[in-house]
């Protein structure tokens, strides 16, 4: 099989994984070397259709020794095999950066024979790129779950990022969908990573000359209805794993049915992606806004609403606390502001230490106020005399969105739709009407 097969093969079986970030870590070429990586983020390339593409997002080989049942490159699936040898993927590779294809490498890989040996071939392409090439560009590698802590070191040294993915929210649905791994597999090289990505941080600010160990952290993956647990399973889960591993990222992804299963959601289900995108919010309000999991969801509620973003759900669940005094209140609060973000926040608390901050004020400063009129005040006044009850911001935030939300609404699963609480008479008539604009 010639080389352009293989990567035709190797790049669409890699499609699956989205744990593919490229910032964090600064890498310099100084001049002897091919590329380099700035934590801002890399050079961005957009294929025809529109698609950002920045790294080469490719596996080792789609060979497996594992059986997953949601996996398209499981043992036991019949479908095209291939490897790349080490020189073929580190020569690829280059070729692709000398005519700005890309700016980096993603590697991930099926396994091939055991986790040591597949983690060795991917040791040997990153070697070859960073010794041989002299390859300073952004790369990042998945650790092999089960393979030596020692290769997996190795691996660290040489990568910007790595990665471990969960996969599964559960140790249930490991051993119903992945039999042939375990939580604790998943989770021993997580800590490793942790620790030594601790230790070298230490090393490389009191030692010159330091090796760094995955300089732009690790992160992990999470994939989203293919097993049965709920959104707050997920969320509790993703807290635990930033406190606990000190991840960068948790991502997940919705389940797009490609193997056919009596353990699986049968092949004409729809991905979740309305789910996914949730999360992704949610996620985003654990790392940035000051959120617990047990704020936004919880077991009586475990699911995201599906007409609204998680913020504003949590606030029109806490009526004690809107509308704000946009002048008075203290900036933990004006996080939790619906439309508000930590630049919009600090902004607002610098301004008014000059004077009292109006509706005109907030927009000078660069205040989009299309969300968070709703749930402030300024001076004690609404914003153009709006009636701040919970059913009139409510629809206003339903209907304010037109055809996303009236396509939203189509779109929505009987068990989604129950969500809705069904004391308030605003949406049992939105529903019955089909927010009619």
């Amino acid at each position: 099989m010639d080389t352009l097969d293989k990567l035709r093969i190797l790049t669409d079986a890699a499609k699956y994984d989205v744990a593919c970030t490229s910032s964090g870590s600064d890498r310099s070429g100084r001049g002897r070397g091919l590329g380099n990586a700035v934590a801002c983020g890399i050079c961005h390339s957009f294929t025809a259709d529109g698609r950002c593409v920045s790294l080469l997002k490719v596996l080792m080989t789609n060979y497996c020794v594992y059986d997953c049942q949601y996996c398209v490159n499981r043992r036991s699936h019949d479908t095209r095999r291939t490897a790349f040898t080490p020189r073929e993927l580190a020569h690829l590779t280059i070729a692709f950066y000398r005519r700005n294809y890309i700016e980096g490498l993603f590697l991930s890989s099926g396994v091939l024979r055991s986790p040591d040996y597949t983690c060795e071939r991917m040791i040997e392409t990153l070697s070859l790129l960073r010794c041989e090439y002299h390859f300073n560009g952004y790369i990042h590698a998945k650790a092999i779950p089960g393979a030596d802590p020692a290769l997996i070191t190795q691996l660290g040294l040489l990568a910007d990022r790595l990665s471990c993915n969960i996969e599964l929210p559960s140790q249930q649905s490991l051993s119903r969908l992945a039999p042939d791994k375990t939580k604790t597999s998943i989770l021993k090289p997580m800590s490793q990573i942790r620790d030594q990505m601790r230790q070298s941080q230490y090393e490389v600010a009191h030692y010159h000359g330091a090796a760094a160990f995955a300089p732009a952290g690790q992160s992990t993956q999470m994939i989203v209805g293919a097993s049965p647990e709920t959104d707050f399973q997920i969320l509790k889960l993703t807290e635990g794993l930033y406190q606990k591993y000190r991840l960068k990222r948790v991502f997940f992804s919705a389940y797009t049915p490609v193997m056919e299963g009596p353990l699986l959601p049968a092949l004409t289900t729809k991905p979740p992606l309305l789910r996914e995108h949730r999360l992704y919010q949610a996620d985003w309000l654990l790392r940035f806004y000051r959120f617990k999991a047990d704020e936004l969801l919880s077991e009586e509620n475990p699911s995201f609403h599906p007409l609204l973003d998680p913020k504003c759900n949590w606030a029109l669940h806490h009526p004690e606390v809107f509308p704000v005094e946009i002048n008075r209140a203290p900036y933990e609060l004006l996080l939790r502001v619906p439309g508000l973000g930590p630049r919009s926040a600090k902004r607002i608390v610098k301004a008014r230490r000059l004077a009292p901050l109006d509706y005109d004020a907030l927009k000078k400063i660069g205040v989009v106020l299309k969300r968070a009129r709703y749930f402030i005040l300024c001076n004690g006044r609404a914003a153009d005399g709006l009636n701040l009850t919970h059913d009139a911001v409510l629809r206003s935030l339903l209907t304010s969105q037109g055809l996303a939300y009236r396509h939203a609404l189509e779109s929505a699963e009987p068990e989604q739709l129950s969500l809705f609480d069904p004391s308030s008479q605003t949406l049992r008539s939105l529903l019955k009407e089909g927010i009619a604009l």
